[in-house]
């Protein structure tokens, strides 16, 4: 089976989505982050992906009391990311309830700083958000491409420790168009025991399915869940 992660983006302490990482595009979704991962926990789902868009901007972690509210009020597992950039925004963020955190631009730009992360607090907490375009790492809430080719920058965290990754086709995200398993089943690949999870694209029940077939371990989605082409009901069968 696969674990489903839903995820709740955060603009001003509000529910939203973009299209690939543009905020030009954003749409709320929910005033109310905390109704919608109620909805989430009613309907079997155990885990949460929270993401801090005005952190991603910003450079340091802004919607934790959001954070604070839904872990407080729901038993949902979260992992938190979004402009993480110093050992103070994780602290807040364990403090607040996260469980994990997901470090992208920090382990481009300042990898020492994302490795100590790994020590200090273990692999169990950190994951690495590894978002891509045409299969180079991009960061800062996607504004930059870099010339990191996506899987040596993924297996070079896998030989300091990192268990799971995020990985997001950007030329999927928000797109409804399907996720991009082929890029998923050379990951598993290249690097077998990476607990990899999927991200970006997803549209359907069918596309989950998809992945369940090529064994990708977790997927999160969200924008098909909140313009309703997938029902909640629908996903209790894969909980």
């Amino acid at each position: 089976m696969i674990e489903l992660i839903p995820a709740i983006d955060l603009i001003d302490g509000k529910c939203v989505r973009l299209t690939q990482g543009d905020y030009s595009t954003k749409k709320i979704y929910n005033e109310d982050p905390l109704e919608v991962a109620k909805i989430f926990e009613d309907h079997g789902i155990r885990r949460l992906h929270v993401v801090d868009l005005d952190g991603a901007r910003e450079g340091r972690i802004i919607n934790y009391r959001t954070l604070e509210r839904i872990a407080s009020r729901t038993s949902l597992i979260i992992d938190f990311g979004g402009g993480l950039k110093q050992e103070d925004d994780l602290e807040i963020a364990f403090e607040s309830g996260a469980q994990m955190v997901t470090g992208g631009s920090i382990a481009v730009k300042k990898p020492e700083i994302f490795t100590s992360w790994i020590k200090k607090f273990g692999s169990e907490k950190i994951i690495l958000g590894a978002d891509a375009k045409d299969k180079k790492i991009a960061i800062s809430g996607w504004e930059e491409t870099t010339d990191k080719e996506l899987i040596p920058f993924i297996q070079d965290y896998y030989d300091k420790g990192i268990t799971k990754a995020i990985c997001t086709d950007i030329c999927k995200d928000g797109m409804l168009q399907g996720p991009s398993i082929e890029l998923y089943q050379e990951i598993r690949e290249m690097i077998p025991f990476i607990y990899i999870i999927a991200s970006g694209g997803v549209s359907s029940i069918e596309d989950i399915e998809k992945l369940i077939e090529a064994k990708i371990p977790a997927v999160i989605f969200g924008k098909a869940i909140y313009e309703g082409k997938i029902q909640l009901k629908d996903l209790i069968k894969f909980t």
